[in-house]
């Protein structure tokens, strides 16, 4: 599942700089933080999905 909202926040992401939104400045650090999350559980040897 953290997977899937990582897919989507980079989709969201990619969109937010084409479309030049000032909403894309707040999906950039939603996909940071997940990013980091995704790091945190590989680092630890948890399972991503």
């Amino acid at each position: 599942m953290l997977v899937t909202i990582a897919v989507v926040l980079g989709i969201l992401w990619l969109l937010g700089f084409i479309t030049a939104n000032t909403f894309g400045g707040f999906l950039h650090l939603l996909l940071v933080i997940a990013a980091i999350v995704v790091l945190i559980r590989l680092i630890q040897g948890r399972s991503v999905v």
